[in-house]
């Protein structure tokens, strides 16, 4: 028997355009109790990249052509056919070209032998994405069979996310004609790697530049004045903005903040034309606002989400949604009742309020995929037994 082994030693996140990188092992484990030979062989194997994409068909409607499922297909060739899809649910979007690992490989017992895959993810790929509607899941597929056997495959799961503008990563790597020089030193023309251009990248679109202010008022006055120190951001970063209540003239007395995604279909792909946006809220800030004069919100985007993306079929936006409780009538100042501990004050018991709602949209990027492998719950290593 020979168990077959594969990991992926840097993590299971990736960004679009990176090599990703797996080791695969292959060890004899027979013992001499149960009878086994000294020597096993395996036919083939090979190593491939796909991507499945899962939609709801009650709200998606795909065309014809494209809607069969790999499932179906996989079913009617026999077991010893190799097909990198077999079981999976959905569309395959995405299957890079199988590299032959070996031919006829002979194992004594005891003995393993390791192989490396590296293969380049497209940048055009669709990143891994866990909707509503849509889903977006990748796999590095092991495929191996013994002689006149079933066809056994080993699939290790992975995260992509893409950042837009990598297509072609020469124009980010300086020339010698421009490239200042130093006579003292021995210049070195050096390539950047994916991953050091797209953090560059990363920190320039999300760097804060000029604070935004905003105004927020409704049919009766001025509310309050929202100051946000940027509008883009990466997955692990803090939201952070401040209101200021100070010129208000309608009183407000309560307001919430809260992350959410809008998971939006393409036209020809919906099942009914008057399809909505899909809504899904991430972390929420409410807070009592009454007789205060400046107070801050800080929101964390978490790591696990996915950044803002499009694809033929759906396309995920980020925003705030607010939502003021102001006070219909003037509230009146009341003196505070002073104790030993300080003062107090007790609001009325009933009050005559309205509700505004306000949607500021807003960017979100990927991060550093090292920092988003730490929270992951992807496991990077399987095994089987063939």
């Amino acid at each position: 028997m020979i168990e077959v082994s594969a990991s992926l030693p840097r993590g299971p996140v990736f960004l679009a355009g990176e090599t990703i990188q797996c080791e695969i092992y292959f060890t004899n484990i027979g013992s001499r109790s149960e009878n086994e030979p000294d020597v096993s062989s395996l036919a083939w194997a090979s190593v491939q990249i796909i991507c499945q994409c899962t939609v709801s068909e009650s709200r998606i409607l795909l065309p014809r052509a494209q809607n069969l499922s790999t499932e179906d297909a996989s079913t009617t060739g026999c077991d010893t056919s190799f097909v990198p899809t077999k079981g999976e649910r959905g569309l395959t979007v995405l299957s890079t070209k199988p590299k032959i690992l070996f031919c006829d490989l002979r194992l004594h017992r005891g003995e393993s032998k390791s192989f490396t895959f590296q293969d380049a993810i497209p940048t055009d790929a669709p990143p891994s994405f866990r909707g509503q509607a849509v889903k977006y899941s990748y796999k590095v597929i092991i495929g191996t069979q013994r002689l006149e056997n079933v066809t056994k495959m080993l699939r290790i799961p992975f995260r992509v996310m893409v950042l837009y503008g990598l297509n072609d990563i020469s124009v980010y790597n300086e020339s010698e004609e421009y490239a200042p020089s130093n006579p003292f030193l021995n210049n070195q023309q050096k390539e950047n790697s994916v991953l050091d251009i797209a953090l560059q990248v990363l920190s320039t679109v999300t760097a804060r530049k000029a604070p935004h202010s905003y105004n927020i008022t409704n049919a009766r006055g001025r509310v309050a004045k929202f100051l946000l120190f940027k509008q883009a951001y990466k997955l692990g970063e803090d939201i952070v903005g401040i209101f200021d209540f100070s010129d208000g003239t309608v009183p407000c007395v309560q307001y919430s903040v809260t992350l959410q995604s809008e998971e939006q279909i393409a036209e020809e792909c919906r099942r009914k034309p008057s399809q909505g946006t899909a809504i899904t809220s991430y972390v929420k800030h409410q807070e009592m606002c009454l007789h205060t004069l400046r107070t801050n919100i800080t929101i964390p985007l978490p790591l696990t989400a996915s950044p803002g993306f499009i694809t033929d079929i759906v396309c995920l936006r980020w925003r705030l949604h607010f939502e003021f409780v102001t006070s219909c009538d003037p509230v009146e100042e009341v003196e505070m009742a002073k104790t030993d501990d300080g003062s107090t004050w007790r609001g009325p018991p009933t009050m005559n309020v309205e509700t505004m709602v306000w949607d500021m949209p807003i960017k979100v990027f990927p991060t550093n995929p090292l920092h988003a492998s730490s929270v992951t719950l992807m496991k990077t290593s399987s095994t089987i037994r063939v």
